[in-house]
C-alpha cells in the first residue's frame, strides 16, 4: 500500500494500521482553531535558533510557508539543506519523496523531519520498486533491456532513484529533463529511455524538445501484463513512458484553455510540463515552477495570465502581482491534497517537539538505497549546461 491508497485522516487524527506510513502524532496535535498557533510556531523557531532550518515547497499553504527559511522546488530545497551543515534539524514542509532527497543529500548528523508522514505524492507512488523491477525483467525477456536507460523524475521515491543509479540511469528535474534525455540517448548506440514516473513530462520533453514523434513513445501500464505492450512495440519505441501522472496537473484541459482565450482576449497560457500533451500544445509558455514564477515576475503590468500549476502557488502569485490579471487554469479548486496535509497544527507540533528534545517523523533512507540514489543524483549534477544545476 502507498500514499495514493491512504485514507485522508483529518489533521492526522487517528491511525490506519494497514497503511505504509503512519499518520498518528504521539502526544496532542494542536487544534486548528487555536488562536495562538502562529505565536507558538514563532516561539519554537526562535528557541531552536540555528539548530533548525525550515524548508517550504512552493505548493505549501500560506499558513506554513510564512515560517520557511527558504522556498523553492524539491531539489533546490534539498540542496539548500545540504548547504547548511550547522542545522541539526531540517523541517521539510513538502512531501515524502522531497524529505527523502534531503536526507540523501544532507550530512549524517542532520535529521530530516516531515511534519505529517501522510504527506505523500500520488505520482511518486504510481511507480513502486517491485513494479519497476518486474517491468525491467519483462524488457529483458523481450530482448530490449540492454538498450534501455532509466531516467526518473525528481518526483519519485528514493528506491526508484536508487534503481536508476544501479542500472546506469539518472534523475532529472522539470528544468533539465531535455538535458537528461540527451545524456541518456547518448549512452548507447541504440538507446531507449524508460521514463519514470510521469508520462506527461517524458512525452512533452521527447516530442516538443527532442524532436521525437508520438509514435516513438509507448506507455508502460504496470497494472497490465507486460505493461500492455508487445515485444515489437518495445523494440520499436524510443521512449517507454511509465503510466503515471500528477493528480493536479493532469486535471487541466484544452477546453478550459479555449474558454479562457474567448473570455479574456490576449491572455497568456502558462503551464507546467507535467500537464497533458494536448494542454501543453495549446499553451503559450511551458516550464518548471521556477520558470513560472520568473515569467510572472518579469511580465508587464496589465498583462493577463492563466497558470496551470498548483493552486496555492497561483494564488500567491496573484496576491504578489496585483498589477497583473492572474487566473487559475481550471474551473474548479484544485489543491494538492497530500501537500496540503502539512498544516499549521502539524508544523507547530513538530517544532515544539524539537524544542522539548524529541525528534518526530524523522525521514531516514537506508544506506544502500541512499548510496545508489546519490549515484543517480550526482549523474544529474554532472550533466552539462546551466539547467542541470537548477
Amino acid at each position: 500500500m502507498t500514499t495514493v491508497d491512504l485514507p485522508l485522516l483529518p489533521l492526522g487524527r487517528g491511525t490506519d494500521l494497514n497503511s505504509e506510513r503512519g499518520v498518528e502524532c504521539p502526544g496532542d496535535l494542536p487544534a486548528a482553531s487555536d488562536p495562538d498557533l502562529v505565536a507558538r510556531a514563532l516561539a519554537a523557531k526562535e528557541a531552536l535558533g540555528d539548530k533548525v532550518f525550515v524548508l517550504g515547497h512552493h505548493y505549501q499553504r500560506d499558513e506554513v510557508i510564512q515560517f520557511a527559511d527558504v522556498t523553492g522546488d524539491s531539489f533546490k530545497l534539498a540542496r539548500d539543506a545540504a548547504a547548511r551543515p550547522e542545522a541539526e534539524y531540517i523541517v521539510f514542509c513538502g512531501v515524502h519523496f522531497m524529505a527523502e532527497s534531503a536526507d540523501i543529500l544532507t550530512g549524517p548528523d542532520q535529521q530530516v523531519i516531515l511534519p505529517d508522514l501522510a504527506a505523500g505524492c500520488s505520482m511518486a507512488d504510481m511507480a513502486r520498486l517491485t513494479q519497476v523491477e518486474m517491468a525491467w525483467q519483462a524488457m529483458a525477456d523481450a530482448g530490449v533491456a540492454d538498450s534501455v536507460v532509466p531516467v526518473t523524475y525528481m518526483n519519485s521515491s528514493a528506491d526508484i532513484k536508487a534503481f536508476c543509479g544501479r542500472n546506469g540511469g539518472v534523475v532529472c528535474t522539470s528544468s533539465n529533463a531535455e538535458t537528461a534525455l540527451e545524456w541518456a540517448f547518448g549512452q548507447k548506440p541504440d538507446a531507449k529511455v524508460l521514463f519514470l514516473p510521469d508520462q506527461h513530462l517524458g512525452r512533452n520533453t521527447a516530442v516538443l524538445k527532442m524532436g521525437l514523434t508520438l509514435d516513438d513513445c509507448v506507455v508502460w501500464d504496470p497494472h497490465r501484463a507486460n505493461g500492455g505492450l508487445s515485444p515489437e512495440q518495445l523494440r520499436d519505441a524510443k521512449m517507454i513512458l511509465w503510466k503515471g501522472h500528477c493528480s493536479v496537473h493532469g486535471r487541466f484541459s484544452p477546453e478550459v484553455v479555449d474558454n479562457l482565450r474567448a473570455e479574456i482576449p490576449g491572455i497568456n497560457i502558462l503551464v507546467h510540463p507535467e500537464c497533458r500533451h494536448e494542454v501543453v500544445l495549446k499553451a503559450d509558455l511551458v516550464g518548471s515552477t521556477e520558470f513560472i514564477i520568473q515569467t510572472i515576475e518579469a511580465a508587464p503590468a496589465g498583462s493577463a495570465w492563466a497558470i496551470g500549476t498548483e493552486l496555492n502557488l497561483v494564488q500567491r502569485l496573484a496576491a504578489a502581482h496585483p498589477d497583473k490579471r492572474i487566473v487559475f487554469l481550471d474551473k474548479t479548486v484544485c489543491y494538492c491534497s497530500t501537500m496540503n496535509r502539512i498544516d499549521l497544527p502539524h508544523f507547530v507540533w513538530a517544532m515544539e517537539a524539537l524544542v522539548e528534545g524529541t525528534v518526530v517523523n524523522r525521514i531516514e533512507v537506508d544506506p544502500e538505497t541512499s548510496r545508489w540514489a546519490l549515484v543517480a543524483l550526482e549523474r544529474m549534477l554532472a550533466l552539462p549546461g546551466k539547467t542541470a544545476k537548477d
